[in-house]
């Protein structure tokens, strides 16, 4: 696997006496001579295929009590550290983890009602002195980290809170991604749909030395068209940092979150890591948090999965970049993207829900925009 001089030393201290991946690479391939006279030349795959990384990613889920204040951050971010250094270490001598990816509330919850109370006691900028931890973990083993969900406040943006997840490689933040879609009329951070003049990219697409890594946070799973825009905009690897709470978790008869994920993944053709939230019912009331973190191929297969239940687990899950840009290369069949009829669907062209503007988010204003999206429905 090829990685940047200026990580693999540091990669390999971490991992000590661990050689990965070393050993199976240096095996000669035995070859019967029988069947090397009897093929013909191959056609060489595309370079890209060729050069394409093959990985795992970890899925790490947290199971902290509700934070009420930024002060109890910094021990939250120090544990999930501890764990991704465990899980790249632990899994050293099987295969390379270069991805691990924290759930949404990892950081904080809305756990207050108004903005106001919510930058008071939760509300962070980014870049901070987490962000730059995840970035010195990052530099130490050559893994991408995307992390659990902020709640930020941008001075670009006064009076606006922001639901944000950032990809951290060795060289700091790679790309920030703010919920397009909060879960209402409960989430009062506002979305950059709601910013007038909001001239950052909501759907940005990291390309990087494990393939094109994409992010969204829950409950914006539920919009294909925010998960298509990332697959538009060149995903390869579909991440969801997710909050995801029961009965709409990973048991029957309402397993939504395993049954979004996979369609995604098949709509998409596009792998699939899915983080979800492991706390308990106390930990972070009013819900119950069904975990189940999973990983899913460009099949819609399931790779891995956590079984359901409260807690600290951590799956991980093969990604083969290569095998996905030769199946997104060859198909002519079952290619979503590429089939994609745009004319025909005018319906994402037409306004629905409204602009918060310069009106404060709360659940009253909410609620009134959800009547008239309604109203505008019938």
């Amino acid at each position: 696997m090829n990685e940047p001089d200026s990580i693999e030393p540091t990669r390999r201290n971490f991992l000590g006496a661990v050689a990965v991946g070393a050993v199976s690479a240096a095996l000669p391939v035995s070859v019967d001579p029988r069947a090397q006279k009897e093929s013909t030349t191959p056609v060489p795959a595309p370079a890209s295929v060729r050069s394409a990384p093959r990985y795992h990613a970890a899925a790490i889920q947290t199971a902290f009590a509700n934070p009420r204040t930024r002060a109890e951050i910094p021990s939250r971010v120090a544990r999930m550290i501890a764990m991704a250094e465990q899980t790249v270490a632990g899994y050293g001598p099987f295969f390379d983890v270069r991805l691990v990816v924290f759930p949404e509330f990892a950081h904080a919850a809305p756990c207050y009602f108004t903005t106001a109370e919510l930058d008071e006691h939760l509300a962070v900028e980014i870049p901070n002195d987490h962000t730059d931890a995840y970035q010195r973990f990052s530099r130490k083993t050559g893994c991408f980290v995307q992390t659990g969900s902020f709640i930020e406040r941008d001075p670009k943006y006064p009076g606006a809170l922001f639901n944000t997840t950032c990809l951290i490689g060795p060289d700091g933040i790679l790309s920030k991604y703010r919920k397009v879609n909060p879960w209402i009329p409960w989430e009062v951070h506002a979305s950059p749909h709601d910013i007038a003049g909001y001239t950052e990219n909501p759907f940005p697409v990291a390309d990087t030395e494990i393939g094109k890594l994409g992010c969204a946070i829950c409950y914006d799973w539920l919009f294909p068209e925010s998960i298509r825009q990332l697959a538009f905009n060149g995903a390869e690897v579909l991440i969801r940092i997710s909050a995801y709470m029961d009965p709409w978790g990973a048991t029957a008869p309402m397993d939504w979150w395993t049954t979004i994920n996979r369609a995604r993944a098949i709509e998409n053709t596009a792998f699939v890591v899915a983080c979800n939230q492991g706390a308990s019912f106390e930990g972070y009331p009013p819900f119950s948090w069904p975990g189940g973190s999973m990983g899913v191929d460009f099949d819609g297969r399931i790779l891995a999965q956590a079984d359901p239940g409260a807690g600290e687990k951590v799956v991980v899950v093969p990604i083969d970049l290569g095998a996905l840009r030769e199946a997104r290369e060859r198909r002519r069949g079952h290619d979503m993207r590429a089939h994609y009829r745009a004319e025909i669907h005018p319906y994402a062209s037409i306004p629905r829900f409204p602009r918060a503007g310069a009106t404060p988010i709360t659940i009253e204003s909410n609620d009134a925009r959800i009547a008239a999206a309604k109203r505008a429905l019938d």
